[in-house]
């Protein structure tokens, strides 16, 4: 294989939150490596590979168009010491294998890696490819949007469970840059909902408003971000997103405060990020439901593996139980014992298809006791024992990776 100094490595995955993580977390040019290009789907990133014959190419399993397996065996094809790396899923293993056949140097499961792992790989590469670490790479002037970017990479990684390395940053930035002068803080999350990115909508806007520039953007794909402002701006960001929204009718945002501490902004944080998940789950947002209804359905959400009666939910939403069985059937169409059901059912759906796990775990995980009682309760919803279901819809599953009735 040709080298040059640098070791060239281009990134393959569908989700921008994932190539731009990759590309701003990984520290490359410690093992002497730049990231020539980084690709949302495997034709794009074969292009990439043509054009920078990367000696590195780190790619999703699951992609659009041409899927990391597919993208492997050209590359394989084209400089057999080009080293792959492979992301998947639990439900992408057998794929994992085919690649792995084919000379992947190895994978990692995108939603549980360290960054140990990934960076344990990049020396041994290294060291293979026999190139001498390159000089460090001199330090540019941190853009706002470079800053961005790795606070959105922290966030997303903390939000879903990878590491916690944005609470220190947030412990230092509450000190420092985001002391605010000791004012208690607002934390907004603001979703475009495919009107435009937030970047579009909001950024010059609050860049030009020399008052609200003082407050912290943290973004979380390209249509959510996180705004903190001080309460003494609390008017003026209430005034700049209700403006923007008589232009862009889908732009939502929700908020919570005052907030004082770390630790409360780091709890509103995970509290509107959950509203939010919740929100894409069911198709609606918390003003569509009444509040009670909103905060049942959260509790039910938030505790999968929790068996509540109809008393104990309606006690922790403060209503009486024959008066919230009548608006949660009259909001959602369905009585509260049907609704946990067909809840239960769908997260089986999901577990079976797309995860190892055993039966006995599955019926943990979704509050059925266990794998026997699981096995008669799903048999009797479905017609089929769990085992049927699992092994029917195995391949189909890793084909087209579909997704559990919603």
């Amino acid at each position: 294989m040709e080298t040059s100094k640098t070791i060239k490595v281009i990134i393959a995955d569908d989700e921008s939150i994932v190539r731009k993580g990759l590309r701003s977390t990984v520290p490359w040019d410690k093992y002497g490596m730049e990231v020539v290009a980084d690709a949302p789907n495997g034709r794009k990133a074969w292009e990439a590979f043509l054009e920078h014959k990367p000696q590195v190419v780190i790619t999703d399993i699951v992609m659009p168009e041409m899927d990391g397996i597919e993208l492997s065996r050209r590359v394989k094809e084209a400089a057999p010491d080009t080293k792959i790396i492979l992301l998947s899923c639990h439900r992408d293993f057998e794929y994992a294998q085919q690649g792995m056949k084919l000379g992947a140097a190895g994978y990692l499961l995108k939603t549980a890696f360290e960054d140990e792992e990934l960076e344990g790989m990049l020396a041994k590469f290294q060291h293979e490819l026999a190139i001498a670490p390159s000089a460090p790479v001199t330090a540019q002037t941190v853009g706002s949007e470079d800053e961005d970017e790795r606070l959105g990479t922290l966030l997303y990684a903390w939000l879903n469970g990878h590491n916690d390395k944005l609470v220190g940053e947030m412990e230092k930035r509450t000190r420092e840059a985001w002391s605010f002068h000791g004012e208690p803080v607002y934390v907004y999350l603001i979703k475009t909902s495919g009107c435009a990115s937030w970047l579009e909508l909001l950024k010059e806007a609050l860049e030009e408003d020399r008052q609200l520039c003082k407050g912290a953007i943290i973004p979380y794909g390209d249509e959510r971000c996180y705004l903190m402002v001080p309460e003494s701006l609390l008017n003026a960001a209430e005034s700049l997103l209700v403006e923007r929204k008589s232009e862009n009718a889908k732009l939502q945002w929700a908020r919570k405060g005052p907030l004082t501490s770390t630790e409360e902004r780091l709890d509103a944080l995970l509290a509107l990020h959950k509203a939010a998940e919740l929100e894409k789950v069911y198709g609606v947002t918390a003003t569509d439901w009444p509040e009670p209804i909103w905060k049942a359905v959260k509790l039910l959400h938030d505790n999968p593996a929790a068996e509540w009666s109809v008393s104990d939910v309606a006690g922790q939403v403060g209503l009486s139980r024959s008066h919230f069985s009548i608006i949660f059937k009259k909001t959602l169409g369905d009585s509260f014992v049907a609704f946990q059901y067909k809840r239960k059912l769908k997260l089986a759906y999901g577990l079976l298809k797309d995860t190892p796990l055993t039966m006995q775990e599955i019926a943990e995980r979704t509050g059925l006791g266990d794998s026997k009682y699981f096995s008669k309760w799903f048999k009797r919803c479905t017609g089929q024992t769990p085992s049927q279901y699992r092994a029917e819809h195995k391949d189909g599953t890793l084909r087209t990776y579909g997704h559990p009735p919603r």
